[in-house]
């Protein structure tokens, strides 16, 4: 058992990427545009058996929370937000030409912003448009993120007969100083209400998002969150460590400093959230989801078959991804596309009959090796030799002599992995600091490391 010491954690708090892809965003590229996206769709096209992910981005909210990295659009008014829809119909349009026979979804997810700024009957003209262009696979995972502040009976009563079967619930901490420093009042009894109306409407899952790290955040008021949200049971929690990235999220600065939790208090609140729920008989998954042992998450992550993509960890494994609406990211045939964040920008794309991209990246063979290893050592925190060979005709010990020595030397990595015969594998609080770990194997990131700014939120 590794003692946890200040100067332990300060040696592995240090700036490192989430990994929710590889390469990361910061190498999206501008000379990969429309053209160069729909070469990749062509391609995708090929495989027209192959289900795919969609993710639809909504972002418009009625306020902007202080804590959020999201990208979102405050708007009061509707109706900016009306002609948003059109201008995704429109795109899914584009998206379903240039795939031709292949609409087959495995998993379709809404993101925000707040989806259900929308009204029900709003939801479900978005909805039934993409029906007619794309269809969801029996089983097929459709969720949305929803606030309860904004989301009323109404809208889950629309949702469920629309067919959507997954929720994921924000909550962030339900502690009313910590709400008021991040400007989210949502008080408890309507969390608890929501959570039950949800329940009684038929949602066969339903994940809540927590956050730790926030301003004002103390061992004991959130000791009582967790407890609450024990009592709530939902099948999956989402407890992210919060990125204070102010110089990238300018609506951050609205957080004073000397509020933020310290990297010892920090640390001892993710250690109650592992304590809390599994003690309570939630299985541990990746490096910020927890989920009930019946939970198909749970079930992939003992299998070694757990995967991750833009829209967190997931078992659809080989499902390439599609994105509608502004900033959303696409994942197609070896490359990512990234659509135009801003609104105007979008608009003058789809209503010129153009694919929205504003950048993206094409993957070389060294990218698509090391993204299976990452993406691998953050799914299930560890990675096979053996299946790297297979996968791409190398020499694991050869093509990474580097990175095995780095792991065996760094001081920074000490306790966090073992490198035995044939894998490499996360160990102790390299399970808690996976991105450490992962980050040895990132070819990028040292011309990062040499910037003046962090490009990325520390990894506790």
């Amino acid at each position: 058992m590794i003692k946890v010491t200040p100067e332990l954690l300060a040696r592995y708090d240090r700036p490192g990427p989430r990994y929710t892809s590889y390469p990361t965003a910061v190498e999206f590229r501008e000379d990969f545009g429309p053209a160069q996206y729909a070469e990749r769709l062509a391609e995708a096209a090929g495989d027209p058996e192959a289900a795919l992910s969609l993710y639809v981005h909504l972002p418009f909210c009625e306020a902007r929370c202080s804590f959020c990295g999201c990208h979102v659009v405050v708007a009061r008014r509707r109706s900016v937000a009306d002609v948003y829809l059109d201008r995704v119909i429109a795109e899914a349009d584009l998206l379903a030409q240039h795939l031709g026979e292949r609409r087959t979804l495995a998993q379709y997810h809404w993101g925000g912003g707040t989806p259900t700024y929308y009204s029900p009957g709003d939801l479900a003209r978005l909805h039934k448009a993409i029906l007619r262009r794309f269809e969801p696979a029996p089983g097929a995972e459709v969720a949305l993120e929803v606030d309860p502040r904004v989301t009323t009976v109404e809208h889950l009563e629309a949702l469920r007969e629309l067919g959507f079967n997954r929720l994921s619930l924000g909550v962030q901490d339900c502690d009313a100083v910590v709400q008021d420093l991040i400007g989210r009042h949502q008080s408890w009894e309507q969390t608890h209400r929501f959570f039950e109306s949800a329940r009684s409407l038929g949602f066969s899952s339903i994940n809540v998002d927590l956050i730790y790290g926030l301003p004002g955040q103390s061992e004991a008021s959130f000791a009582d969150t967790i407890e609450k949200m024990v009592g709530l049971r939902p099948d999956r929690l989402a407890v992210y460590s919060f990125a204070y990235v102010p110089w990238v999220r300018p609506n951050q600065k609205r957080i004073d400093p000397e509020t933020l939790p310290d990297r010892d208090l920090k640390f001892a609140l993710l250690a109650q959230v592992m304590e809390g729920f599994t003690s309570a008989g939630y299985r541990q998954i990746g490096m910020d989801h927890f989920a009930l042992p019946d939970d198909e998450l749970a079930i992939a992550a003992d299998e070694g078959t757990l995967h991750r993509n833009f829209m967190g960890y997931t078992t659809k494994r080989d499902a390439e991804m599609v994105a509608l609406g502004t900033s959303g990211i696409s994942d197609v045939a070896g490359a990512y596309a990234q659509n135009h964040k801003r609104l105007a920008s979008y608009y003058r794309s789809v209503d010129a009959g153009e694919l929205p991209v504003e950048r993206g990246v094409v993957l070389s063979f060294d990218d698509r090796v090391r993204r299976y290893v990452i993406t691998e050592l953050m799914c299930n925190s560890r990675v096979s030799a053996a299946q790297v060979e297979l996968r791409f005709s190398v020499n694991f010990a050869e093509y990474f002599a580097d990175e095995l020595t780095l792991l065996a030397t760094d001081p920074g990595l000490d306790g966090l992995v073992e490198v035995g015969t044939g894998e490499v594998r996360a160990v102790g609080l390299g399970e808690l600091f996976i991105r450490n770990v992962a980050m040895a194997f990132d070819a990028y990131l040292k011309h990062h490391q040499e910037k003046p700014q962090p490009v990325f939120s520390r990894t506790l």
